[in-house]
């Protein structure tokens, strides 16, 4: 519940910055094409952000009479947690990750690389589908994507206001000084950033307490973050990006001490930790 709470918080947090911003910059009128660009870039990436994850790593349908083990883990997971079955992909990599897309639950999709399905046992990658399962129970796929798309915006709105810092100050009255579009220029932009990265962590937790919940064990789930965490200083993800790095399971991209503060994910080791204090 505190994470949903913690979610609903941020996600307002990261709105009212973006419409302080419209309204610093162009009064009422600056606010109202703020919300508009907001709402249209939110809608393209809520659909079409499947598509185009699933083309990035090359992800081609499980063949269901290969991996016939997995679509049967899948079915029974879905039947617990009330989910119509998604679709499964593999994605052609040796790295060890898996994620969940699609705009709602009746569109989504799971991605799997060879790499994990190779590298688990079955309670452990059934625990991962398990995780994945929740995010698209959870509706984190929508959630994130308006995180991040109102992040973009006032990146950009603050890209905007560097060039108006550095040209002569406009906006309302046209009388923003110097200083002050310049501390909105570097402020805004790292806040939105900021939020953004801490909405994606508590969704993780979220996802994983929703996935131990349908498998009735925290275990299986802590065991397989502990693989992946383990197998990540080895195997290099070659082709994943920093912009979808929020949606896989753990983090591709190696991140310690206080940079943990600009992570999509907590760290592995505070989610083993929950997963294996929970109780059923």
């Amino acid at each position: 519940m505190w994470n949903q709470i913690k979610t609903a918080i941020l996600l307002g947090t990261l709105s009212g910055i973006l419409l302080l911003i419209g309204y610093i910059l162009g009064g009422y009128s600056g606010l109202f094409i703020g919300l508009i660009f907001a709402i249209l870039t939110n809608s393209l990436s809520y659909w079409f952000s499947d598509k185009i994850a699933l083309k990035v790593y090359r992800a081609y349908p499980l063949d269901k009479s290969k991996y016939n083990e997995i679509y049967d883990m899948t079915q029974d997971l879905c039947r617990r947690m009330s989910l119509p079955i998604p679709k499964l992909y593999l994605i052609p990599a040796q790295y060890l990750n898996a994620f969940a897309t699609g705009r709602n639950p009746n569109h989504a999709s799971v991605a799997l690389t060879e790499g994990i399905i190779s590298h688990l046992s079955s309670e452990e990658l059934k625990g991962v589908i398990a995780h994945e399962l929740a995010h698209i129970k959870n509706r984190d796929i929508l959630i994130s994507s308006i995180a991040a798309t109102v992040a973009a915006v006032i990146s950009y709105v603050a890209f905007i206001a560097r060039w108006g810092a550095i040209f002569g100050g406009f906006g309302r009255d046209r009388d923003n000084n110097f200083l002050e579009l310049l501390a909105l220029a570097i402020i805004a932009p790292l806040m939105a950033m900021i939020i953004q990265l801490a909405i994606s962590r508590s969704r993780e937790y979220l996802a994983d307490a929703t996935g131990a919940k349908a498998m009735r064990s925290g275990t299986h789930l802590a065991n397989a973050l502990h693989k992946l965490h383990s197998q990540h200083s080895h195997i290099k993800p070659t082709g994943v990006t920093e912009a979808t790095a929020h949606m896989f399971i753990i983090n591709p991209f190696k991140i310690g001490g206080i940079v943990n503060l600009f992570s999509t994910h907590p760290s592995a080791e505070s989610r083993i930790k929950k997963l294996k204090e929970m109780r059923f």
